[in-house]
């Protein structure tokens, strides 16, 4: 069974990653692991580190939700801030054949910015697939 570790936030069961999840699916039975970086918000408002992190786990919870309505079992977790920090972090613990990350479209995303999907590439010598969502999904 091919095992796949989804890092995604702000786009986290958004209809293009559910998209991707389903059609994996259908053609290669395959686990999903979701990796969600406890990142700081931004604007006015003072994020602690509590804050983030209960946000990411809010945000996983939901998505989780999601996707077993959608008929796809996923387990995940909260990582670190830094998102390849956290991919790194499961990496050292878990094997994956993949890595899925979910950005928003450039321009607005900061991980596509910091050229996340080839450094982990690059750092981790998986085959990783860019899915980019349409819009940025409900705080």
């Amino acid at each position: 069974m091919r095992r796949c570790l989804i890092v995604a936030n702000k786009t986290l069961g958004g209809p293009q990653l559910v998209a991707e999840m389903i059609a994996r699916q259908g053609s290669d039975p395959s686990e999903f692991h979701v990796v969600v970086p406890a990142t700081h918000g931004h604007g006015t408002e003072m994020w602690t580190e509590g804050h983030a992190i209960a946000h990411a786990r809010a945000a996983l919870e939901h998505a989780t939700e999601q996707f077993r309505e959608a008929g796809i079992e996923v387990t995940g977790e909260v990582g670190d801030e830094n998102p390849a920090l956290a991919v790194g972090d499961v990496l050292r613990r878990e094997h994956f054949d993949e890595i899925i990350v979910s950005t928003l479209p450039p321009g607005p995303s900061r991980w596509l910015k910091r050229d996340l999907p080839k450094r982990l590439a690059r750092e981790h010598n998986l085959p990783v697939t860019h899915i980019v969502a349409d819009s940025v999904l409900a705080d």
